[in-house]
This record gives structure tokens, sequence and C-alpha cells, in this order.
């Protein structure tokens, strides 16, 4: 069975998270400036992964993504300014 997820982005503050699955009881840790990844505290499954300065960080969801072998169904783009 694939897993659910869903997308969220806030435009003011140009911050992506993507939730996966059921929620619960997670931390978040920093992995680098900016981007967060929160994992269930008992079986360290990756919960979320949240990005601030989103739009001129767009391919690093890829690899964060690829990192923790999560996928999402779409494909995510910004349109250029």
């Amino acid at each position: 069975m694939e897993e659910s997820c869903e997308i969220h982005y806030e435009k003011e503050s140009d911050f992506l998270e993507v939730l996966f699955g059921e929620q619960s009881k997670s931390i978040a840790t920093e992995i680098q400036e900016g981007v967060f990844v929160r994992k269930d505290i008992k079986t360290g499954e990756v919960k979320s992964i949240g990005i601030v300065g989103f739009g001129k960080r767009v391919q690093l969801l890829k690899m964060i993504l690829a990192s923790f072998n999560k996928k999402l169904p779409i494909e995510i783009s910004l349109p250029s300014d």
C-alpha cells in the first residue's frame, strides 16, 4: 500500500512542508540550515520534511526525499517570476 502524503506551501514565508502517513508524536531536527525533518519518536519513521526558502531550493527537496527513500505522487515546481 502506498503511503499517503500532504503538501503545504506558505507563499508569504516561502515554506514548504510535506507530511507522510498518519501523524504521530515526533521530534524535529534541523538537518541543514532551514531544512527540518520530523521523525516518529518510537519508530524513527520520517513524518515530515520542511524547507524554509523553498522557492530558491526546489531541487533540494528531491535530494532530501531520495536520502530518506520517500517519493511524492506529483512533481513540485514554482513558476519563475
